[in-house]
């Protein structure tokens, strides 16, 4: 009986740090997904998982106090959540070069579907960005490597250490520096755009202050920022692949 409930609680553990990292990762934290499919998902994912990590996880839990194992249920769940937090720093970073792109070319006022229940609506071009690379990531089978990233995370976060603040905040604030240039990369073409077009409008505006240019030169922006947006969307979903796939390698 107490190798059972040990094994229960070395369950339990690997279901803390996976189950709160998939609340975090891009495609299985969405509020679309029904809160027990989520659920039952994150335990399938840790009955999985625990063939492989059992052996590791059941020396930690047969030693120490109840307060000891109350202590690394904790920091497993801060774990599982810093993990996820990681990837979501990536499709945080290419919403926010949604909205640069769809303001670039005049597109943000045209809202789209909201895709999460708390937020509010998008404009429809970072909905169709943010869903394209959310379909591409299952498409590419990055949901498996992330199952094999969790079984390595085990030896880069080991349980028997704990929350690592300081090597954490590092670790995060080097996420955010790489994904947020990620975003500037990908919304690059579409800042110069809009520099170059509202430079030209203001001087024809200038030229000509009796013609009501900026209402006039819209639907030439829209249709110029479509055409720019059309030919590059393939190369900078290509980037973020990349990057995200680079991330759940090493992760």
């Amino acid at each position: 009986m107490p190798d059972f409930s040990n094994s229960v609680l070395a369950i339990f553990l690997i279901f803390c740090r996976v189950g709160s990292c998939l609340m975090l990762l891009p495609g299985f934290s969405s509020s679309l997904i029904p809160m027990q499919v989520r659920l039952f998902l994150a335990f399938a994912v840790s009955l999985a998982l625990s063939p492989v990590l059992l052996p590791t996880l059941l020396p930690l839990v047969t030693v120490g106090s109840d307060a000891d194992r109350l202590a690394t249920i904790a920091s497993e769940i801060l774990n599982g959540l810093f993990i996820g937090l990681l990837g979501r720093c990536f499709m945080i970073a290419l919403q926010f070069g949604g909205h640069i792109i769809a303001q670039g070319i005049g597109m943000g006022q045209t809202l789209g579907v909201a895709m999460e229940d708390d937020a509010g609506a998008d404009p429809a071009l970072v909905t169709l960005v943010t869903m394209t690379a959310t379909v591409l990531i299952f498409i590419l089978n990055l949901h498996a490597e992330i199952a094999k990233a969790l079984v390595a995370s085990y030896s880069a976060i080991p349980v028997a250490g704990g929350f690592a603040v300081r090597a954490n905040l590092a670790s995060l604030v080097d996420n955010l520096s790489e994904s947020f240039l990620l975003c500037l990369r990908i919304s690059s073409p579409f800042i110069l755009y809009a520099v170059i077009v509202n430079f030209a409008i203001g001087l024809a505006n200038k030229l000509t202050p009796q013609i009501p240019v900026y209402f006039i030169s819209l639907p030439f922006v829209l249709a110029g920022g479509l055409v720019v947006f059309g030919y590059s969307v393939g190369d900078f979903l290509i980037l973020f692949m990349q990057d995200f796939q680079k991330w759940v390698m090493l992760g």
